[in-house]
């Protein structure tokens, strides 16, 4: 007789650290302290390769500051929504770091970390051991691409 499970099977999560990336920029030029930047750490965030963008609920963008870039329509399973982007976000995912932006998520909604953030840190979900798997980032199989014939001719020149 098989075996029934209550866990959730293919479902990763990930712990994050968002920062506002001028208070970042602000400290790193000795404007501000580290105390006064703006950063949350949100553990459990659903890594969702359906989602394009970082997602974040309203409260998280409002404690972090961010500017509002843009509003745009999103496909979501309820149809087509407007949806507001918000600028200068640095993310952090077990030591990889890199600046994005991310879109309002209503209050009360998780957070979810999409495909954008995901690809360009070099992560990559595994629905079987419900983990991130960190490409590498160095050597014949990193992650970073640049595949054109035009860089590859230049630097064999």
């Amino acid at each position: 007789m098989p075996q029934k499970t209550t866990e959730k099977m293919g479902l990763v999560t990930a712990t994050i650290t968002v920062t506002n990336l001028i208070d970042e920029i602000l400290h790193e030029r000795g404007f501000i302290t580290a105390g006064e930047v703006r950063s949350v750490t949100i553990e459990k965030v659903t890594v969702d390769t359906g989602a394009t963008r970082l997602c974040l609920p309203a409260p998280i963008i409002e404690q972090l500051g961010l500017t509002l870039d843009e509003e745009v329509e999103v496909k979501t399973a309820g149809g087509i929504q407007k949806a507001r982007l918000f600028k200068r976000l640095s993310l952090a995912v077990g030591g990889r770091k890199g600046e994005f932006n991310c879109m309002e998520l209503p209050r009360g909604v998780d957070p979810l970390l999409g495909l954008i953030p995901l690809e360009s840190l070099g992560l990559q979900p595994d629905l079987v051991k419900q983990e991130l798997i960190f490409l590498p980032d160095s050597g014949q199989n990193t992650y970073h691409l640049a595949l054109s014939s035009q860089i590859q001719s230049r630097n064999h020149d």
